[in-house]
């Protein structure tokens, strides 16, 4: 095959999707270093591919309604890519890329509107039997790349920009953090898209941690500040719930040296920005750490103790699994970590 010269990858949901998107640019570059990659994402992800050194272009799509406009962004792609890899199919999607004049359009075999793609791959990804980054990747086998990806070969290229680093010192100073001490970030929420550690025992883990000499920053979004202040047992924690854009939060994290989080967006950003992450995850194929866990070597992943088969949502909520976990041994592991590290420059 001639060797592409723009090539379109497509991801336009989450913010953990798009950073487990991200290594295809990287990829690509090194096996086509003169293809231009554009990016497609929607607006609100957008600052985790600017600064991106693989990255040529970032195009966001235009949504009316929260929906993908069908005419506009035909106008915005149509005869600009000779190639586009789809990780995230909707039908909108799949039918704007075959009606911009995109010729080779790589997408999933196994969606009814599959025949938009003309090349496919035929993953079942709701089985769990890969990483989600390593079946993104694995679609550039389309391209004739045979790329064997690992969490020590791995390149996001995600950067936070210099005015968001300024900003995040500026505020954190106001908030009154020690700079000379070690930060922990923690994450409470996850949007439901899992089945998260029980309040009580996150608040039990702030509480342990809160008397070593670190800072522990509470975020989460605007909806999540009650849930964040919930957390809050003494002066050395804070909560920054709703303050940051993600912008502002990918550079928030830069300066933090560990995450503790459940399976949520910010937990990937933290794991490509290569901090020490510890997350909770439960076992169901779903949303097991094997499909969705932080794809690095500088984690820690907590599971149900419970000793069950073909776990389910249903089942892992009724038994209430996520409750079996240790947070002492996550105290001890967190110390661990700390103990390891350097502050970070702030």
């Amino acid at each position: 095959m001639n060797p592409p010269k723009n090539i379109l990858i497509v991801r336009t949901d989450r913010i953990g999707d798009v950073v487990l998107s991200l290594p295809m640019a990287s990829i690509i570059k090194r096996h086509y270093p003169e293809c231009k990659v554009t990016f497609l994402l929607r607006e609100y992800t957008k600052p985790l591919v600017q600064n991106n050194p693989y990255i040529d272009e970032v195009i966001t799509l235009i949504e009316e309604n929260g929906k993908p406009s069908i005419s506009k962004n035909i106008a915005l792609l149509k005869n600009k890519f000779d190639v586009s890899v789809v990780a995230y199919p909707t039908y909108s999607i799949a039918l704007i890329l075959f009606l911009s004049n995109i010729k080779e359009r790589i997408g999933t075999g196994y969606r009814w509107y599959s025949f938009f793609f003309n090349k496919k791959i035929y993953d079942h990804r709701k089985f769990g039997e890969r990483h989600e980054l390593e079946y993104n990747v694995r679609l550039l086998e389309q391209l004739g790349i045979d790329e064997t990806v690992n969490e020590e070969n791995v390149s996001f290229g995600i950067s936070p920009s210099q005015i968001d680093k300024e900003k995040i010192k500026s505020d954190l100073d106001k908030v009154g953090i020690d700079f000379s001490k070690k930060t922990i970030i923690v994450h409470p929420g996850s949007g439901k898209s899992a089945v998260d550690l029980p309040l009580e025992k996150m608040r039990s883990i702030i509480n342990s941690l809160s008397y070593e000499p670190i800072e522990i920053l509470i975020t989460g979004s605007s909806s999540e500040k009650e849930l964040c202040q919930s957390l809050v047992v003494n002066s050395s924690t804070k909560n920054l719930a709703g303050i940051f854009n993600l912008g502002e939060l990918m550079a928030l994290i830069n300066y933090s040296n560990l995450m503790i989080a459940n399976s949520t967006g910010p937990i990937h950003i933290a794991a490509a920005l290569g901090k020490h992450v510890i997350g909770f995850y439960p076992k169901f194929n779903a949303v097991s750490p094997k499909r969705w866990g932080p794809y690095t070597t500088k984690k820690k992943i907590f599971s149900p103790t419970i000793d069950c088969n073909n776990c389910t949502r249903k089942q892992c909520e009724k038994l209430n699994c996520m409750d079996s976990i240790s947070e002492d041994e996550v105290v001890v592991i967190s110390k661990m970590i700390l103990a390891k590290v350097l502050p970070e420059k702030k």
